[in-house]
């Protein structure tokens, strides 16, 4: 039976498929779910059917597991045919670390120009300790001591740890293109914010759209500031992509999202989008009245207590609310003696 939540969503599926199983979508279209080694432990992958071969909308992370339930896939569900083009929503390890599997079988990669710059200078970027730009980052944002000891003896997480090599040469996709696969139309519309020139695929001839993690039910994507652009506003481009991705909302539009469940009722998904970083950052203009680092915005931002599992995500999303105030003109910021940026309000 389908869930219904309030707001008008709905979710036409109760559970997703199985490891190494598909869901029949709609003609053409199956979806496919891999496992992640990290908190949220899922992510979505969609099959277009070509006729003699699969075109994949993401791919999951690189490691022996998925590898295994890759081949049980593309010898059951998949009925043997090859997989001829991975369409890569963004350049996040759980959706581009098997692209370089599937290119290596003969497969081409069709994304965004900057998602594959990305994945390709990440997945070459091994690094062995912290760099100084990182701790730097890290000590302006008020990161706690213990917090900071504890990944300084770490080594840090590399994206080559979960991606499969990516080699030379791609295929750009971008805003205002029509790609045919599935046997459909689709109209491209890029978002950033989440991932900069995050792709998205809008069907011409049904209800169908490929989000990737630019839009999903129930969650809301993470919006961080990382050490690579430490004065970036990807929430002032989050909020001008809902913005401007609400326009194409229609009631009937299925949903297909790089994570939890396909759902209907996208014009009031995009609506709590929006609200829901509005609304934090009316609890953080308060709680600005005094100066305040980034790692003292957790409260008002998150409302629940964050643990050592998602500090990383708490944090580097706090600087993006306080950077979006700052490059609104609303807020201040001094360094403390440690470093630290303390943000206030203007008066």
């Amino acid at each position: 039976m389908a869930e219904v939540t309030p707001g008008g969503i709905r979710y036409p599926w109760d559970a997703p498929p199985a490891e190494g199983e598909a869901t029949r979508i709609a003609e053409g279209v199956l979806w496919l779910r891999l496992p992640l080694p990290m908190a949220l432990d899922h992510v979505n992958i969609y099959a277009l059917d070509e006729g003699d071969s699969w075109t994949l909308v993401d791919c999951g992370v690189y490691s022996k597991r998925t590898v295994a339930i890759w081949e049980k896939l593309l010898a059951g569900p998949l009925g043997g045919k090859p997989v001829s083009r991975v369409i890569l929503t963004h350049h996040h390890p759980d959706h581009v670390g098997m692209a370089g599997w599937f290119i290596a079988k003969g497969a081409e990669l069709w994304t965004t120009r900057t998602a594959y710059l990305m994945s390709r200078m990440l997945i070459l970027d091994v690094e062995h300790k912290v760099t100084e730009q990182v701790k730097l980052f890290w000590r302006r944002a008020g990161m706690s001591q213990e917090v900071y000891e504890k990944r300084l003896q770490e080594r840090p997480f590399n994206f080559a740890d979960l991606s499969h090599p990516l080699p030379v040469g791609f295929i750009r996709v971008q805003q205002g293109d029509v790609i045919s696969a599935g046997g459909r139309e689709w109209d491209i519309h890029i978002g950033n914010g989440h991932a900069p020139e995050h792709l998205t695929m809008w069907s011409r001839s049904d209800n169908l759209v490929l989000a990737g993690d630019q839009i999903l039910p129930s969650i809301s994507p993470n919006i961080g500031v990382h050490a690579t652009e430490p004065d970036a506003d990807p929430l002032g481009e989050w909020m001008e992509s809902c913005t401007r991705l609400a326009t194409l909302a229609r009631e009937d539009h299925l949903v297909l999202g790089g994570h939890k469940l396909p759902f209907t009722g996208l014009p009031t998904r995009m609506r709590q989008l929006i609200d829901n970083h509005h609304g934090g950052l009316r609890r953080l203009r308060q709680h600005l009245v005094q100066p305040r680092t980034a790692a003292e915005c957790f409260p008002p931002l998150f409302k629940r207590t964050i643990d050592i599992g998602t500090y990383g995500l708490a944090l580097v999303e706090a600087v993006a609310h306080l950077n979006h105030l700052y490059h609104e003109g609303e807020v201040t910021r001094t360094a403390r003696a440690d470093g630290a940026w303390l943000w206030q309000m203007k008066e």
